[in-house]
């Protein structure tokens, strides 16, 4: 990995560009949806509920059903052979379910009964409201389904309901031809009279003979009766018959439904697509980062790292401990491990994640032209940044690098108070550039012991009354051109982005930026808006380390109070606390 120092940076993006598979994103997605299980579960609550419900309503109900043939009727006086009308089932239906037959129903069932249920709050309507009336498919049939809470009652309203309408079809025909008969009996009477008139005369007539028109009047008079006769008489043989019961109800076993287990079935079915939609508009509506997807869609880089959940490492405390830690320093009687007073350097598993954080930048291209980055947080505090520059410097100096962190926090400065300086040891590559004009950069150099790491050099930041003119003064831009030196790696840490512009100020010296951020506290907008701030001022996101709370940051709200070394109640190891673990140091890395 041998790069010339003085080779220039590259804006472009860096080498680990992500690519979006539409699987990836589906599956992140899923996952996402997860979060809120809350949602979920409230829908299959509800879903549950609502089968019951239905389930114990519907246990009480009891459907019989009756069917019956529908026979077309005819009033054509062509003769009894003449072809019948078509039937439209459609209408015959709506007829089934007219008040008229109800009503009948009605009389029919207080003839049976003795109790007229349209004489009851609500009469016929009432009763028909649990009828349904159905068609099969290419069939001239009529089912008659009664809904009740008993099943004798269903039966016999099925059965009720079938005969009223076949007796109502009936009667219906009876009534046509009743009517048609009347008709042809009104036009056959003055026919009668004038063949009675015309039947005297020609009597009358004698020897003279009749003439041949009344003759001839006679013989049309009387086929015109003969005719309108015979209609009436094919009329009144017709069949009247509307059509027959081939099913007739009886009552039902078991009650209508699917049952109370099915129901709750469907209920919790519905109730997680429920649930499911209701997350999805959550989830859509949120703004808040959930899963390392967002953070590399949002950044358009990778993540170089998650940090263990705080259950699951030894993070830094508040307390010191007497066996060591990562910040530690040797002599005044600590041990030899990477913890001490302040803590800010860890041991364990999240020692183990910084280093291999360390590891992708170091053999990253866009890192490795400048060996320069610049540690931030997109917004609020930055104790997650401020550990992670510590730790990473810390990780840098174990593969044999010369490390120099520049805390160019000048607002709060921390860093000189919480890290264990180096007894004896002289800063190594790192000389001063002069006393800044400002009053930072000052020249001052702190080693810092980092235990079994090594120890690298801190530039260590103090309040001043202008930063921006400090942040962009030549004694700041000659310190940072040291990285260019040797086998050196730069690390600065800034304020937050979206805070102050002290990290804008610094990229285009550091261009190479490691955003550190909490995903369930952090925003997508937030993340858009530093990458674009960054990326507008020519460097590079080289990537995004991801933390929780206290995954190697410190309780919100702020640093955690210093306590001195030498009180023994907090050198004592607080009871519970998991052992300290021995690491294998990463191997010196040559170019």
């Amino acid at each position: 990995m041998s790069v010339s120092a003085g080779a220039p940076p590259d804006a472009a993006r860096p080498v680990h560009a992500p690519v979006h598979d539409e699987p990836d994103l589906l599956r992140d997605q899923f996952r996402q949806l997860l979060h809120y299980r809350w949602l979920i579960l409230i829908g299959v609550l509800l879903g549950v509920l609502g089968g019951g419900w239905l389930g114990v309503g519907g246990g009480d109900a009891y459907t019989a059903t009756t069917e019956t043939t529908v026979r077309p009727l005819s009033t054509d006086t062509a003769g009894p052979d003449a072809p019948r009308g078509e039937i439209s089932m459609g209408s015959e239906r709506r007829t089934a379910l007219s008040s008229v037959v109800a009503e009948r129903a009605a009389d029919d069932l207080k003839t049976s009964t003795g109790t007229s249920p349209s004489l009851r709050p609500g009469g016929a309507p009432t009763l028909a409201a649990g009828l349904q009336v159905t068609n099969p498919p290419e069939t001239q049939m009529l089912r008659f389904a009664y809904t009740a809470a008993n099943p004798k009652t269903a039966a016999r309203n099925a059965n009720a309901f079938a005969e009223a309408y076949l007796d109502n079809r009936q009667d219906d025909a009876a009534a046509s031809i009743d009517r048609t008969v009347r008709a042809y009996e009104k036009q056959r009477k003055p026919l009668v009279k004038e063949r009675d008139r015309l039947a005297d005369e020609i009597a009358g007539a004698g020897e003279r003979g009749a003439l041949d028109g009344t003759v001839s009047a006679h013989a049309s008079a009387v086929t015109s009766i003969a005719e309108l006769s015979s209609s009436i008489s094919t009329l009144r043989a017709q069949d009247t018959t509307p059509g027959r019961v081939v099913t007739k109800a009886t009552p039902p076993a078991a009650p209508a439904g699917p049952g109370l287990a099915l129901m709750l079935g469907l209920g919790a079915a519905v109730g997680i697509g429920l649930g499911l939609l209701a997350a999805w508009v959550r989830l859509v509506f949120d703004p808040v980062v959930r899963t390392p997807g967002d953070v590399v869609r949002a950044l358009h880089a990778p993540v170089l790292g998650t940090l263990p959940r705080p259950r699951r490492f030894e993070r830094f405390s508040r307390k010191g401990r007497a066996g060591g830690g990562r910040a530690g320093g040797r002599g005044r009687g600590q041990g030899r491990g990477r913890g001490g007073r302040g803590s800010l350097l860890v041991d364990g598993r999240l020692a183990e994640e910084y280093r291999s954080v360390a590891f992708r930048l170091a053999y990253d291209e866009t890192f490795a032209r400048r060996r320069r980055i610049l540690v931030v947080s997109p917004r609020g505090s930055i104790a997650s940044a401020l550990a992670t520059s510590v730790n990473l410097s810390a990780s840098f100096a174990e593969m044999g690098k010369d490390v120099l962190l520049v805390e160019a926090d000048l607002r709060t400065p921390s860093l000189t108070e919480r890290l264990q300086q180096a007894d004896g040891v002289q800063p190594g590559w790192a000389r001063a550039p002069g006393h800044g004009t400002i009053g930072w950069p000052a020249g001052l150099r702190v080693p810092i012991d980092a235990g079994e790491s090594g120890v690298f050099d801190l530039v260590p930041g103090h309040r001043v009354s202008k930063v921006p003119r400090a942040l962009t003064s030549s004694a700041a831009t000659q310190l940072i051109a040291h990285a260019d030196q040797g086998d050196s790696v730069l690390v600065v840490l800034a304020p937050a982005v979206l805070s102050y512009a002290d990290a804008i100020a610094l990229i285009d010296r550091v261009d190479c930026v490691l955003i550190v951020c909490d995903p369930r506290e952090v925003r997508r907008d937030e993340l858009v808006r530093a990458r674009e701030l960054v990326v507008g001022a020519g460097g590079v996101v080289l990537g995004a380390l991801l933390h929780s709370h206290g995954g190697g940051s410190e309780p919100k709200g702020g640093p955690a109070p210093l306590e001195p070394p030498s009180s023994p109640s907090r050198a004592r190891p607080s009871r519970g606390a998991e052992p300290v673990h021995e690491t294998v140091g990463l191997r010196v890395m040559d170019r």
